[in-house]
């Protein structure tokens, strides 16, 4: 393969909801480069993109895939991306390093939750876009209502660049508006036919060009003098107009393909090639430390590693951007984010699917894969020495669904966790850690397929069978009003004992109260002196404030530092449940010592007891997290996904409808959310998207908490 220059690179990203035909619209390409000489399929495990053998197994992308084409001089590097909604970190991924975003829609099905989605993640990252309706010679496409539908969802900027001369199964040729020209293929696709457009079509194809004409004017002050000058524009003068429209997102050029057939691609791919955004006219990615690196050749060196996979045969395969300067095989880079590490790229590659090809230089905007390097993994940063560039440009959606994981045999946990460390370099988007709160082992994903997924591999890959479970919920213990409590420790064996009285005061904290005085509880007054306080704010919420109040000496100062010791490991594993403890102000008033026998350990049992004491007498309560929980959900399942929330213990905060598609908000507990990705998946055929965040801490239902109790209760027993 040749080296490309910098304005000849065009890296697209190949996006759509879930069945649209991305993987089908890949091969169509790859083809049409001569990249392959015939064309895989799913159902016969033999695409270019889906070549893993989870993706065989389940028979849907899990990957994005990196594909080169060369055409017509350019070089496109396409990402092609995983359609569910559960590999959603893909599209970030692929956004992140792609000039241009191809969003491909199934034509029967029209614009899905799942193709908003991701046209909302192109609008965050400000990226151009272009729309493929594939699938037209389906049974039920509609061309003329999926546009209305696009330009009601999308706004006006939605322009035809090609409209069908039939829909529907009898599709085989279309109306270029940019070209002014028909085109036509016979039943095995490729090369169309080029003629003039048919006299009883050239009305409506008048209307769409002018209109075409006007978008790409809008761009450019010099062509839209032009415009209402002549009333039109040259092909050349267009593809200007459109670029720069494309770039402000001013403009989503909207094409035609039936994938399965070959019809159409070529045609957007001369568009891909010819008119979408070189790299150079994008807007610099930034470093970490603010500064624009414009994608230049002669540049000094860096490289982002945006990808890293595990191949059969092979290994570990580090994918890279050439941010700035020319790469050449055997070059040595430091990776800046990893405390400069050395490597040395002894072999480039580019990439379609598993096969590579060998190449000798990558210049700026390129992308290539590098093997064997020791200690790189995604997100990594590697310079030329003396460059400095360091980048952090692709973040990825939260986790919306959580499972305890363990290996089957215990002795193999060690094992388990390096695989998922491993794992997580691959998808950043599979989070793993060793809960020290829960005292589980935790893996989170975007959802129940995501999770099974990574099971799947583990299991097969890695020969290491694992079990999921539900996760513990992360409750809060907390007290609803003030209570008092003395404890004395006191042991003797032999020689020296210990010996430890603490009388303390606990109450809820909130920010702002007043300082201790007077307490009173039955007959008794307690008139405090603060002579020293300590606010602790928690690691998981809320805070400890501890009070000495202690006159007369009767315990020494240097004992009060057990005692909070004794008051943490209370907060740390609560009385209640063994939950974490919040928002308690403690005031320790009394106590008595030994000269002999009183020691540290002796002052911190005694805290630590009389903490207890006090807490269960003080009306203590539980606290749950309370998420806030958003649904797009189509019209029509509306009430079955609201019936499903409510059943979930969630408050419905407020509902908007838009274009057919319905959006509800809700505050509901975590404790109910731990299967509803596969719910909501299963109430909706996989037509919904809900996203989640953390809200606050609430009360649990009393009927629940005395459940909770008896739970925590009984597991104390069987210890």
């Amino acid at each position: 393969m040749k080296t490309y220059n910098t304005d000849e690179i065009k890296n697209i990203a190949l996006l759509g909801s879930k069945g649209s035909g991305k993987t089908t619209l890949a091969e169509a390409m790859l083809l049409e480069c001569g990249v392959i000489k015939r064309r895989g399929t799913i159902e016969a495990k033999n695409t270019v993109c889906d070549y893993f053998p989870v993706e065989k197994e389940y028979g849907y992308s899990v990957f994005s895939t990196v594909f080169n084409c060369e055409f017509n001089g350019k070089k496109l590097n396409v990402i092609d991306c995983p359609g569910a909604d559960d590999f959603v970190g893909n599209a970030y991924t692929a956004l992140g390093v792609c000039d241009t975003g191809v969003i491909v829609l199934d034509a029967e099905y029209g614009v899905e939750v799942g193709t908003r989605n991701i046209f909302r993640t192109t609008e965050q990252l400000r990226k151009p876009v272009l729309f493929a309706l594939n699938q037209i010679d389906g049974e039920k496409a509609d061309y003329d209502n999926l546009m209305e539908q696009m330009r009601e969802v999308f706004g006006p900027k939605v322009v035809a660049v090609q409209f069908p001369v039939q829909a529907g199964p009898g599709f085989n040729a279309l109306v270029d508006v940019l070209l002014m020209k028909k085109l036509e293929w016979g039943p095995d696709g490729g090369a169309p036919t080029v003629t003039d457009i048919p006299a009883d079509l050239m009305d409506r194809a008048e209307e769409l060009h002018n209109a075409l004409v006007e978008a790409a004017a809008e761009n450019d002050e010099t062509l839209m003098d032009k415009f209402f000058e002549e009333g039109a524009l040259t092909e050349d003068e267009m593809r200007e107009g459109i670029r720069k429209g494309l770039i402000d997102r001013s403009i989503y050029p909207v094409f035609i393909v039936s994938a399965l057939k070959d019809m159409g691609v070529r045609r957007m791919m001369e568009f891909l090639g010819n008119v979408c955004p070189f790299i150079s006219e994008m807007p610099a990615p930034v470093t970490v430390s603010g500064e624009p690196v414009e994608p230049k050749a002669d540049g000094p060196l860096s490289l982002f590693v945006f990808k890293t996979s595990i191949e059969p045969h092979i290994g570990e395969v580090n994918y890279f951007k050439v941010m700035s300067g020319t790469l050449h095989a055997g070059d040595d880079v430091e990776n800046v984010s990893r405390q400069g590490s050395k490597e040395r790229l002894a072999q480039l590659y580019v990439v379609s699917g598993q096969v590579r090809q060998s190449v000798d230089e990558l210049r700026a905007g390129d992308i290539g894969a590098a093997v064997k390097l020791k200690d790189v993994h995604t997100g990594n940063t590697l310079d030329q020495k003396g460059c400095e560039y360091e980048f952090d440009f692709i973040q990825y959606p939260a986790p919306k669904y959580t499972r305890a994981v363990k290996p089957v045999n215990e002795s193999d946990s060690e094992k388990l966790s390096v695989i998922l460390t491993r794992m997580h370099e691959e998808d950043p988007t599979w989070i793993w850690e060793q809960s020290k709160e829960l005292k589980q082992m935790l893996v989170k994903g975007q959802g129940e397929f995501h999770l099974r997924t990574l099971k799947w591999r583990v299991e097969n890959n890695d020969k290491l069978p694992i079990e999921f479970y539900e996760p513990k919920i992360p409750y809060r213990e907390t007290i609803t009003k003030a209570a008092r409590a003395d404890y004395r420790h006191k042991k003797q064996s032999g020689g020296s004992g210990q010996f430890g009285e603490v009388h303390l005061i606990i109450e809820p904290y909130t920010e702002g109260m007043p300082e201790p005085d007077t307490y009173k509880f039955g007959s008794q007054e307690f008139k405090l002196n603060v002579r020293d306080k300590q606010e602790i704010p928690l690691e998981w919420g809320g805070k400890l404030v501890v009070y000495n109040c202690i006159v007369g000496g009767a315990i020494d100062a240097r004992f009060i530092p057990a005692i909070v010791k004794g008051l943490m490991d209370r907060m740390e594993q609560g009385p209640l449940t063994g939950s974490y403890a919040r928002d308690v102000r403690v005031m320790i008033y009394d106590g008595k010592m030994h000269p002999v026998d009183s020691n540290e350990i002796s002052f911190r049992l005694a805290g630590r007891n009389a903490f207890s004491q006090a807490f269960r007498a003080a009306n203590p309560k539980i606290l749950e997290p309370v998420y806030d929980v958003e649904v797009l959900t189509p019209a029509d399942t509306m009430g079955d996904v609201m019936s499903d929330l409510q059943g979930r213990r969630a408050i419905i905060m407020g509902m908007s409808s838009e274009n057919g598609v319905e959006k509800l908000s809700a505050k509901v507990p975590l404790k109910e959310m731990s299967s509803y990705s596969t719910s909501l998946s299963s109430i909706s055929g996989g037509r919904s998207s809900f996203s989640m965040q953390f809200a606050s801490y609430e009360l649990v239902p009393g009927d629940e908490q005395e459940r909770l109790l008896k739970a925590y209760a009984e597991t104390q027993q069987d210890e």
